[in-house]
């Protein structure tokens, strides 16, 4: 019995060979067909990408829409390469070869056209971006439009449309981020002269974000301006509430306001203070300088020690350096020159401010990032304070 077994299932071997021939057979017909339906554009413009002749390449892709519209989704995605090369005209080809196309789906027109406006974004061509934006407000694609209109206000500092968008898009632009746009007002304001516009902003900035350490610092501005030098000392003070990192940012505000008004000792002991509970290379500067104006070198000397004791720095260790140069004997002083010089070669490094989004260093303190766009994200130590806190 077991031999008859055996026997049928030998059988079936050629049976199941035939039928696995024949679905490969079926399998194949279906490439030719669909291949055969291909253009031979598309074929030609996959060649052209091979040999690296993108010129070329899209040329061919263009006639492949023109005889099938079914293919938008390889311009997409070629359109978005070439983008983030920078190759920016011919993503615009691309794009806007797809939004002429007779008979293209409504969702796929949109998306083609905010495309499109993020080319003309990416190419600094930012009316024509703004133009499109706006054009797809009410759509599908509204948030998404709102957002990149959001970044062209802030690029060309259009800061009242700034705050209408991003009022709109909690999600994407918080308080703090508002309060940056009414600063960035009273500024200009304060420029201008007209301190009832920018008192408004900055009050406004205060009423979205009560620890908006720039709107002090700016109140400070106005009020010292406005020939109130205690009153602005007491805004500039506030920042100690508020964050009092950020205070570095203000010591030299304070200095001058102090030595104009003869207050010297006074100074020093709210400096000093300052810079005993937050210690900062900034504030140490500066409070060196009062010092060492008021008590002589010894005095700047020893408080610079201390300072360096407390917190070793290269940066500290330079300010020793230039500290100790006029105390040190003739014949010895050309070797502490050469050591401070040598410092200073790796100092200069180190004397800068870092993006703690995207690690971007700069010699002066920016409140929005010009690498990322981002908002105080800079940080009010040097890199070389950073790198020692981690």
């Amino acid at each position: 019995m077991s031999e008859v077994v055996d026997y049928w299932q030998l059988l079936l071997i050629p049976v199941f060979f035939g039928l696995g021939w024949a679905a490969a057979r079926v399998d194949m017909r279906q490439v030719i067909h669909e291949s055969r339906a291909l253009p031979r554009s598309y074929f030609q413009g996959l060649n052209f990408l091979l040999n690296e002749q993108p010129d070329k390449a899209i040329d061919s892709f263009l006639e492949v829409a023109k005889v099938d519209s079914q293919t938008v989704e390889l311009h997409f995605a070629l359109g978005n390469l070439f983008r983030r090369r920078g190759e920016t005209e011919r993503a615009i080809r691309m794009h806007q070869n797809l939004i002429d196309l007779p008979d293209l789906d409504e969702r796929v027109r949109l998306q083609a056209l905010s495309e499109l406006g993020q080319d003309y974004l990416k190419a600094g061509l930012l009316d024509r971006a703004e133009e499109i934006f706006n054009k797809l407000l009410g759509t599908s694609f509204e948030e998404e439009a709102k957002r990149n209109l959001l970044e062209i206000y802030q690029v060309e500092k259009e800061w009242l449309k700034a705050v209408e968008i991003a009022r709109e898009l909690p999600d994407v632009a918080s308080h703090r981020e508002i309060a940056e746009y009414y600063c960035e007002l009273a500024a200009n304001e304060i420029m201008r002269s007209r301190p009832d516009e920018a008192r408004q902003h900055l009050e406004v900035a205060m009423q979205e974000n009560r620890k908006c350490v720039r709107a002090s610092l700016l109140q400070g501005d106005l009020l010292l301006q406005e020939g109130k030098p205690q009153e602005a000392i007491e805004a500039w003070q506030r920042i100690e509430q508020q964050a009092p990192a950020y205070l570095a940012l203000v010591a030299q505000r304070l200095l001058d306001t102090y030595r104009k008004q003869e207050r010297v000792a006074e100074g020093i002991a709210l400096l000093s203070g300052y810079l005993e509970r937050y210690p900062s290379l900034d504030l140490l500067e500066v409070v060196y300088q009062l010092v060492l104006e008021s008590d002589g070198s010894e005095a700047a000397c020893r408080l610079v020690r201390a300072e360096l004791q407390r917190n070793p720095t290269l940066l500290g260790l330079e300010k020793l350096m230039s500290a100790r140069l006029p105390l040190v004997a003739p014949e010895v002083r050309p070797d502490v020159e050469l050591a401070k010089t040598i410092i200073q070669g790796y100092t200069k490094r180190l004397s800068r401010y870092r993006c703690d989004n995207c690690g971007f260093k700069a010699r002066q303190f920016y409140w929005r990032c010009p690498a990322c766009g981002g908002w105080e994200t800079y940080s009010p130590r040097r890199s070389e304070e950073f790198d020692q806190s981690l």
